[in-house]
């Protein structure tokens, strides 16, 4: 039985903020870009009324899982930019940040479009390979 995805959406005026837990690498830049917004020791643990639209819409566009994302009323885009250019970021100890426009097809076959940033494992302990799921912090990872 394939299990359900969790998603959040938690919105200030025309933002809506999304949050897919299961993508999240812990990576701490919500939290550290915008303190008074992302709380994980609040419920919610997101308050979008605390900063506003353009701050959380950089902050968001900064997500290296790709786990916070937002929609805007009347609009379809989400913070996805789609670029001409692809960019690969190594982060220290973690994983590969993966910005712009990609394929990513699986061992079996299936293909899946991404774009904004994507966070690629190197550590080969995720879970959810070839996608980060912040695995590289419980082996110590050195890269």
């Amino acid at each position: 039985m394939a299990e359900r995805e969790i998603i959040k959406e938690y919105s200030k005026g025309d933002l809506t903020v999304v949050w897919k837990p299961k993508k999240c690498i812990h990576s701490a830049i919500c939290v550290n870009t915008l303190p008074k917004v992302y709380d994980p020791n609040k419920k919610p643990w997101i308050e979008p009324e605390n900063a506003t639209i353009d701050e959380l819409k950089s902050q968001i566009n900064k997500c290296p899982s790709g786990a916070l994302t937002y929609t805007m009323k009347e609009e379809t885009k989400n913070s996805e930019e789609v670029t001409k250019n692809t960019r690969v970021d190594v982060m220290a100890n973690g994983p590969l940040l993966v910005h712009g426009t990609l394929e990513v097809k699986d061992a079996s076959g299936k293909t899946e479009s991404k774009s904004g940033v994507t966070a690629l494992c190197r550590c080969g302990a995720s879970a959810n390979k070839p996608y980060c799921d912040g695995a590289h912090k419980q082996i110590d990872f050195v890269g």
